[in-house]
């Protein structure tokens, strides 16, 4: 009898829940429902030409990164946003903070160079380490047989960084469901919402 008035309850709180969701978009009218639409793409489209326009100003495929493991702890703590450039002229420098991807790894790594080798022909060697690592990244970050990084596998270097700003990010990958509500919540609020 108890699980029955707490799945009882649940329903009932459920069934109120998408009513007050659904009752607002069945009296909207037609046109005003097309109009949140339109708003919600909007919206979509902007956030999509910012993003471009960061990666043109900046140079690099990914202008804002996430840090998200404690590799680089104390300079950089998990969930801090990075924002990269890549200067294609610049030479690299042992100290400077890379963002870096290794072919068949989907996600950037963010470290420290520790060697720079400059070839004759333009062409640069580079080793990396984590400063919370033991171990520089030839051991376990690399590629299979993979010795150092070449300037095709930077991202960009690090120009500065928000603590903690991309908690949000880091909360969406470990629970994909907060993902997905997150955008639902988002889009109901944008399409119900009433133009003043």
């Amino acid at each position: 009898i108890h699980v029955y008035r707490v799945l009882s309850l649940f329903h009932t709180t459920m069934q109120a829940a998408i009513d007050s969701v659904v009752l607002p978009l069945r009296r909207m009218h037609k046109r005003q429902f097309i109009t949140q639409a339109l708003n919600f793409g909007m919206i979509v489209a902007s956030a999509l030409m910012i993003w471009k326009s960061l990666m043109v100003y900046s140079g690099s495929e990914s202008p804002i990164v996430v840090v998200l493991s404690g590799s680089m702890e104390p300079a950089f703590q998990r969930g801090d946003l990075l924002f990269l450039a890549q200067n294609h002229v610049a030479p690299f420098r042992v100290g400077e903070i890379i963002v870096f991807k290794i072919e068949g790894k989907d996600i950037p790594i963010v470290h420290r160079i520790l060697e720079v080798h400059e070839k004759p022909n333009g062409d640069v060697d580079i080793l990396t380490k984590g400063d919370n690592n033991s171990h520089h990244d030839h051991f376990g970050i690399y590629a299979q047989g993979q010795q150092w990084l070449s300037r095709k596998h930077v991202i960009g270097r690090v120009e500065g960084f928000l603590p903690y700003v991309g908690m949000m990010t880091i909360l969406m990958n470990d629970y994909p469901q907060l993902k997905f509500a997150l955008i639902f919540v988002l889009g109901l609020f944008v399409i119900t919402n009433k133009e003043q």
